[in-house]
């Protein structure tokens, strides 16, 4: 008697479609800005109270929390750092000639990078192989050009403001090319100038010491 075939069973089917199904959500997914707590309540800030303002910087320097992106900054040797403003005044206040600037403990001085700059960054066929960079993601060879998804991404993702309206916040991401710099967050401090009351008056500058996070 030959033997006997066993077909698998509808529950196992439907568990396999719906196992396919959650993959292909789950590569679909679309970036979503985490939300934006008040900027005095993340562990690295800088709060000028007679102000009414706080600006803070969280950065995303870990496989766990860059997770939130489908593109791996990270394994180009790029940091993401979330940048948070809150202004709890009655006047708006002005980004517009805001500069800011990452000091590392080595006191290299970084600025963020531009959005042409992150576009030859990520398309870049030779990616950075630096190995004195801490983290746990393997560098390799990345090949190709940014799909129009990547590239709504970095606008979606990119620290945009102009402006914060009183009693509000604005967040966004800053991305700094840190290859050839060994753990860029020890140590490191984000400044932060430039930032005008209703006036037009430029505040005193922030200092943001990430040995916070």
């Amino acid at each position: 008697m030959s033997p006997r075939h066993h077909s698998p069973s509808k529950a196992v089917l439907f568990f396999c479609i719906v196992a396919s199904a959650a993959t292909l959500c789950a590569r679909s997914k679309e970036f979503v800005k985490p939300p934006a707590r008040p900027a005095g309540t993340y562990p690295a800030h800088d709060d000028h109270v007679d102000q009414k303002t706080a600006i803070a910087a969280d950065p995303y320097d870990t496989k766990d929390k860059a997770k939130i992106f489908s593109i791996d900054f990270l394994n180009h040797d790029l940091l993401p750092v979330y940048l948070i403003i809150t202004n709890d005044g009655d006047q708006p206040i002005s980004m517009v000639n805001m500069e800011i600037t990452l000091v590392t403990g080595n006191r290299a001085r970084l600025t963020p990078l531009g959005t042409d700059d992150l576009y030859r960054r990520l398309s870049n066929p030779q990616a950075n192989t630096n190995s004195n960079i801490p983290y746990p993601i393997p560098h390799k060879k990345v090949k190709g050009t940014l799909s129009q998804k990547q590239r709504d991404e970095i606008s979606s993702a990119q620290f945009a403001a102009r402006a914060v309206e009183p009693h509000s916040t604005q967040s966004g991401f800053l991305f700094f090319d840190v290859s050839d710099i060994s753990n860029p967050t020890s140590g490191a401090h984000v400044y932060v100038r430039g930032v005008d009351d209703a006036k037009g008056t430029e505040m005193l500058y922030f200092d943001i010491p990430l040995a916070g996070n």
